[in-house]
């Protein structure tokens, strides 16, 4: 890789070693990958913040390099953690809620924002073209989708490096002729809700592998849809983008791919793992709510009480959860709980005797038999709430 005199005095350790360490990080990713220089990027957003996913070992490491005195050079933002301050705080081990603030104090003395958020494209308009350096698969799908941005799926170590230093290697999606469609995909059924969006993404993950696909017959797509649709693609496969049917190509060129009724309603099927009519609990939000998926559910909830042994999580951000806070003031009379900061995946529900788990998201249903070691039912939004209110 070809380095600046500038970047070459860091990789040399003239601004430190926790300087030092972030480029070296940089530079064999890059070298990995065959890009030929670093690019500067105007954000990035590091996942690995929930103490659950993290566990012990990358403490000292945050401790240190937070101590060095390093700090970010762009706007930085975080991925949920593990807990909430309002609702799961109090229901987990003081232990786990220390390590989980520790955790936070060192990334908070680098300077990233504080905004524990899968959906950090809401926090801040992004534009078309912009490069970024992002770790959360969902959110990288969304901005390269349906944004219009510049970023490959970074890991941890390599989002909080470039956060640091400003700058991402030029390889991957950051540059056109990676960009380029390689299948075609027709859907042949109307897709009715978000929770079907998801199951596409969890179908087409599975088989399109890291291949870039154009998906026809999305008319109408919400914007919420294209981000279940995304999330799921990214769970089950390596594509960090896809483009819509108004994408202008040689379609003849293109590896084709149809996708049937049954494919989606065989996914959904497969990500219900239990026939259970009562879940211990009911999860909406993932990625994290939207204001309009906030003023949805306030609208369908009307003035109706969720019975006292169901558990009922709306999961956003404390940004979004400001701005909406006249549905949420709605929503949390009802008895359901706005959960900001975390989410049900990356939180110990097991601990708090969850064993089953209904919700309308495809990813929370593809993750949570592993990483929330509960069963779950995929069911889209009014199914959930309905639920939610029957008991």
């Amino acid at each position: 890789m070809h380095l600046t005199k500038e970047e070459e005095r860091i990789y040399d350790g003239e601004f430190g070693w926790a300087n030092q360490i972030c480029m070296k990080i940089l530079v064999r990713l890059g070298e990995l990958f065959n890009a030929t220089k670093l690019i500067p990027i105007s954000s990035a957003h590091v996942s690995g913040v929930s103490y659950k996913t993290l566990g012990d070992a990358p403490i000292d490491f945050l401790e240190a390099i937070a101590n060095a005195g390093v700090k970010t050079s762009v706007k930085a933002t975080l991925n949920p953690h593990g807990i909430d301050k309002e609702y799961l705080c109090k229901k987990l081990s003081s232990d786990i809620c220390k390590k989980q603030w520790q955790i936070l104090e060192y990334f908070n003395k680098m300077g990233f924002k504080n905004s524990l958020t899968c959906t950090p494209y809401y926090l801040e308009k992004l534009g078309r073209g912009a490069h970024l350096a992002w770790a959360e698969s969902s959110a990288v799908v969304y901005a390269n989708s349906v944004i219009g941005a510049w970023t490959n799926r970074e890991g941890g170590p390599s989002a909080l490096a470039a956060a640091i230093i400003g700058k991402t290697p030029d390889y991957g999606v950051h540059k056109t002729e990676n960009r380029q469609p390689k299948v075609l995909v027709n859907v042949e059924t109307s897709l009715r809700n978000e929770t079907e969006f998801g199951a596409l993404g969890i179908f087409l993950g599975k088989i399109l592998e890291d291949k870039i696909p154009v998906i026809q017959g999305l008319q109408g797509a919400s914007q919420d849809h294209l981000k279940q649709l995304g999330a799921s693609l990214a769970s089950t496969g390596m594509v960090n983008m896809f483009y819509r049917n108004n994408r202008k190509v040689k379609v003849n060129e293109l590896e084709k791919i149809s996708v049937e009724k049954k494919d989606i309603r065989r996914a959904m099927e497969e990500l219900t793992t239990t026939a259970t009519q009562k879940p211990d609990l009911i999860f909406i939000g993932c990625p994290h709510c939207s204001l309009r998926e906030i003023r949805q559910i306030a609208d369908c909830i009307g003035t109706r009480k969720v019975k006292a042994e169901t558990e009922l999580w709306i999961c956003t951000s404390h940004f979004t959860k400001e701005k909406a806070w006249k549905y949420t003031e709605k929503i949390e009379q009802s008895g359901a709980h706005i959960i900001t900061d975390t989410c049900a995946v990356v939180t110990w529900t097991d601990k708090l005797g969850i064993k089953t788990i209904m919700t309308n998201s495809a990813k929370t249903a593809h993750y949570a038999p592993t990483l929330n070691k509960a069963e779950t039912t995929l069911t889209p939004l009014k199914d959930c709430l309905e639920t939610a209110f029957k008991g």
